[in-house]
C-alpha cells in the first residue's frame, strides 16, 4: 500500500523535499512510517518521536495508517 508524507520547515529541508511516496506493510502503523523516513538520508536531523498528524489529524505512533493516506510529520512550532 502507499501513503504519501508531507514534510515541513526544517524537515522538509533536511530531507531535500516536500513530500514522499512509501510503499508501506498492510497494517502499518505511525511508528513504521517515522521509522521507514529515519533511513532516508538527512532524517538523522529528525526526532525519533516527531509530532505527526494522519489525514489532518493528529496520531499516535501506534495509530494505523491505510493505503493513500496522508502523513503528515510537523516540526516544533516557535512564535511570539
Amino acid at each position: 500500500m502507499t501513503v504519501t508524507v508531507r514534510l515541513f520547515a526544517s524537515y522538509a529541508e533536511s530531507l531535500g523535499k516536500h513530500q514522499i511516496v512509501l510503499d508501506i506493510n498492510e497494517g502499518a502503523t505511525v511508528d513504521d512510517v517515522v521509522r521507514q523516513i529515519s533511513t532516508l538520508p538527512g532524517a538523522h536531523r529528525l526526532p525519533p518521536l516527531p509530532l505527526v498528524a494522519v489525514n489532518c489529524a493528529y496520531a499516535a505512533k501506534g495509530t494505523r495508517v491505510f493505503d493513500g493516506d496522508e502523513v503528515a510529520l510537523i516540526p516544533p512550532v516557535a512564535g511570539g
